[in-house]
């Protein structure tokens, strides 16, 4: 690879990683072509991108870009993959699911709204975070709640004095 070709694979980096706010750094090697087809046609339908990189370019990208990676560059070494997801938990169950199949792949940290996690010790509770919109319906939800109970109150309330009225 030429030093421009380099700089050209840098760039683009840099700009997937200004893309988005949700990384996933694993290690897929040792993975069969038809376990390596099924985990990319898995993390396609779940709107993940998945892409084997170089480490030297990742860190050099990861160095470039506006957000903090913390140690997240110190994981970089062997065979790196990084799935990009707009969802924080799809990568976690994805890689998760083919856990059951395989030892790999290996979580090597993540990168999900500016907190760094490292280490495949923290694939559970990163499969088990919910996305924005679970959070939001659980809020709606919340909220919705008091005001359908006092709204079946009124409604029981004036259900029983149209009773009264007809008595």
């Amino acid at each position: 690879m030429t030093r421009e070709e380099k700089s050209i694979a840098i760039e683009d980096l840099t700009a997937q990683l200004a893309g988005t706010n949700i990384i996933y750094v694993s290690d897929i090697s040792g993975l069969n072509a038809e376990t390596t087809s099924n985990l990319r046609r898995a993390c396609f339908k779940a709107g993940i991108k998945l892409e084997v990189v170089k480490n030297t370019l990742l860190a050099k990208a990861m160095e470039a870009s506006a957000n903090d990676y913390g140690d997240l560059p110190s994981v970089l070494t062997g065979n790196s993959a990084i799935f990009i997801s707009d969802v924080a938990n799809a990568p976690g169950k994805i890689i998760k699911d083919f856990r059951k199949k395989s030892a790999k792949p290996l979580l090597k940290g993540a990168y999900i709204n500016s907190e760094i996690y490292i280490g495949d010790d923290q694939l559970d509770a990163l499969a088990t975070i919910k996305s924005k919109e679970e959070l939001l319906g659980e809020l709606i939800g919340l909220l919705q709640s008091p005001a359908q109970r006092i709204i079946s109150a009124l409604q029981n309330k004036f259900a029983g004095s149209e009773e009264e009225t007809e008595a």
